[in-house]
């Protein structure tokens, strides 16, 4: 069975792989669409939230929960129809990215095309900012059923000595 990657990166600041640059661009897209939802229903301020969750779910956005318990978060994506080797979980100390990808039967042959589908996509991103440093190094991720569940323990911070004088 194929494990799930899993890139680590030490530092928040370090925007050095390319999926912070995709997922910059899907949240690029994802503004400007729900702008333009905006746009259509007149600018109504109240609707922002429903306009940017309706332009999420247009451009791959999985259904997801964040649970926090006292010493990890649990982030959970219903990915159904992938495998562990089409998924990669990217670990900064404030946030999780997962981004899994799909070759449809269609993509893989030269002498077929897709005439329609109803799947949303073959290439979904998901980025959860936590509210706690996460251990980078203690993050694990499995699929099961349709179901990834990865797995960040929290940052532990060392109590601070104090001197006694």
């Amino acid at each position: 069975m194929a494990d799930i990657t899993i890139q680590k990166v030490a530092k928040s600041e370090d925007r050095s792989l390319p999926i912070f640059k995709e997922t910059e661009e899907l949240l690029r897209q994802i503004r400007e669409r729900a702008f333009g939802l905006s746009l259509g229903r007149g600018r109504r301020w109240a609707s922002a939230l429903q306009d940017w969750l309706a332009a999420e779910r247009e451009f791959c956005w999985p259904a997801a929960e964040l649970l926090e318990r006292d010493k990890e978060f649990v982030l959970s994506i219903v990915l159904p129809g992938f495998d562990p080797a089409n998924v990669v979980v990217t670990a900064t100390p404030r946030e999780l990215i997962v981004h899994a990808k799909l070759e449809t039967a269609a993509e893989s042959k030269k002498d077929e095309q897709i005439v329609w589908s109803d799947f949303r996509t073959n290439d979904v991103y998901r980025r959860v900012e936590l509210p706690k440093d996460i251990d980078v190094e203690k993050v694990s991720a499995s699929l099961k059923n349709g179901l990834l569940k990865v797995v960040a323990t929290k940052l532990e911070k060392p109590a601070k000595m104090v001197p006694i004088t």
